[in-house]
């Protein structure tokens, strides 16, 4: 047998599909009867549908067998499925996790000046969460954002604070970097 069968061997499965009880269940059972592991995973309800997106592991022979069933598990549970082979994430960049936390009034772009802003600076999003809801109060519809970025250890992170700061400042969003504390 050769190495890269002893290997664990990863696969991303990503899911969406009219939202009902029971869906996390069914994927879960058929990622375990298949002999695999669920390692990292992302759920949630948009609107009306479900989505989930999930790294699981296995053997080559486990993580193939889950792939064989994937088109009747799309048909079965009503979803639609892609799924695609990765490798294991290098934790090893020299970059720190930092925590982004934005509030402000929701209006179009928002999401794309914050990309655009890490982007531009060669600084990866890790993880981002949004919402949007409307101010207990005012009524006023709300935007907030949660990311995590992973910020390179050539970047001077007190200059970028200071650079971010000021263009939440120009754009009106509350905003804070911190670290991510471990």
């Amino acid at each position: 047998m050769s190495t890269q069968t002893n290997q664990p061997q990863y696969l991303v499965i990503s899911a969406l599909g009219q939202d009902r009880p029971g869906i996390v269940n069914d994927l879960a059972m058929h990622v375990a009867d298949a002999g695999c592991n669920i390692v990292d995973s992302r759920m949630t309800v948009l609107g009306g549908e479900f989505a989930i997106m999930m790294m699981i592991d296995g053997s080559w022979s486990t993580v193939a067998k889950l792939e064989a069933q994937l088109s009747g598990l799309q048909k079965k549970l009503g979803l639609t499925i892609i799924s695609k082979r990765t490798e294991e994430h290098d934790s090893k960049s020299g970059g720190r996790p930092y925590m982004v936390e934005v509030i402000a009034m929701d209006h179009p772009g928002i999401v794309y000046q914050l990309a655009n802003f890490f982007s531009t600076r060669s600084i990866n999003i890790q993880d981002l969460h949004t919402d949007s809801y409307r101010a207990a109060h005012s009524g006023t519809q709300m935007f907030s954002a949660n990311i995590t970025v992973n910020i390179p250890a050539q970047v001077h992170v007190a200059r970028l604070r200071e650079e971010f700061l000021d263009f939440c400042e120009a754009l009106n969003l509350d905003a804070v970097l911190e670290p991510v504390k471990g």
